[in-house]
């Protein structure tokens, strides 16, 4: 598991390649706040081949971290699995996915 982050358009870019469970916790949080929580966020799950329930929540601290309601986070490149977990937790209400 690796987290990339890089700042495109003024996107602050999570990339995680691998497993993204517990273990990733505190490398994901480093990657976010790096950022002021107003930016806008974009988490990459392209490379992503395992995602559990910690990882729900790591994304849930995000969208607290970034502003709640009027946080800016994108999801992007999920597979299909991803996409399922995502709509039975019902986080296309909090996130934009893609």
């Amino acid at each position: 598991m690796s987290i990339s982050t890089e700042i495109k358009d003024n996107n602050l870019i999570i990339k995680i390649k691998g497993r993204f469970d517990f273990k990733a916790q505190a490398e994901f949080r480093g990657a976010y706040e790096k950022a002021q929580p107003s930016a806008k966020f974009v988490v990459d799950l392209s490379q992503t081949d395992y995602m559990d329930s910690s990882a729900l929540g790591m994304l849930l601290l995000l969208h607290d971290y970034a502003g709640g309601d009027k946080s800016q986070i994108e999801i992007v490149k999920c597979s299909e699995d991803v996409k399922a977990i995502f709509a039975i937790s019902n986080f296309q209400k909090l996130f934009k996915i893609s």
